[in-house]
């Protein structure tokens, strides 16, 4: 019987008790989690998320320590999801897959995608006094996005806790993992020249779909001579097909 390889399996039940879980009365679920808990943050707490060091009074009162406090829940959160949904990989594998999810690029575009630059336009202070930096120079810069979108799940982490935080992060940094995975190791390629090198082919079959429209999980086998030799689950066809592959490629190696 073929097996099935499913690199986000684990995630997905995390996610089934994520809905469960309410914050500010509503269940979390992908970035729509992250951006609920943004939503029910106080006003001084969200206020301090987006207070560049320039518009504060002093430097204690800007969005810095609650960065440095979110930058260790956003590490700690995506380790601990890949350390449970990848249990074959190396330490060395896994160090490289989370130094790509949380880089400063990522967090960027989860901060586009929670609408952080909105947040930090409306609180720009306005004042023309040559001290302070307004918002849209520090747009244009590389580190601010990054750093207030970490300073947002600090704050997150302040006043919900650890575990109904790190469950959002996780799941609005998912697409970020699956990404670096896929980019990793191409098994559908390695798959290809395997099979080739024994004068065949293989094809890729979407055997199915499941679960809401945002959070859809498809399912790929892969035929070898006529005959299923792997079946994997992923978020995406691509994803799945890589998982069916990787089964493949063991297949065919023992």
């Amino acid at each position: 019987m073929p097996l099935t390889l499913s690199w986000l399996r684990r995630a997905r039940d995390r996610d089934a008790e994520l809905e469960s879980t309410t914050a500010n009365g509503s269940g979390l679920s992908d970035n729509t989690g992250l951006r609920q808990l943004i939503e029910g943050l106080p006003e001084q707490l969200r206020k301090e998320a987006l207070t560049h060091s320039s518009w504060a009074t002093q430097r204690t009162g800007s969005y810095e320590r609650l960065a440095l406090l979110g930058d260790a829940v956003l590490g700690l959160s995506v380790v601990d999801e890949l350390q449970r949904t990848l249990p074959d990989l190396s330490a060395g594998a896994l160090t490289k897959i989370l130094n790509q999810t949380v880089s400063g690029k990522a967090c960027a575009e989860v901060g586009r995608e929670l609408g952080v630059p909105e947040m930090l336009l409306a609180a720009d202070p306005s004042e023309v006094d040559g001290k302070q930096t307004p918002a849209r120079l520090l747009l244009e810069g590389e580190r601010p996005l990054p750093e207030i979108t970490e300073a947002m799940i600090g704050a997150c982490h302040v006043h919900y806790g650890f575990t109904v935080t790190s469950n959002a992060v996780t799941g609005a940094f998912r697409p970020r993992m699956e990404a670096v995975q896929e980019t990793q190791f191409d098994f559908k390629s390695a798959l290809q020249e395997a099979a080739a090198r024994k004068g065949e082919t293989v094809s890729y079959v979407v055997a199915g779909s499941s679960g809401p429209a945002h959070q859809r999980t498809y399912e790929v086998v892969v035929i070898y001579r006529d005959e299923e030799i792997g079946r994997g689950e992923g978020r995406s066809k691509k994803a799945a097909g890589q998982a069916a592959a990787e089964l493949a490629l063991r297949h065919l190696a023992g």
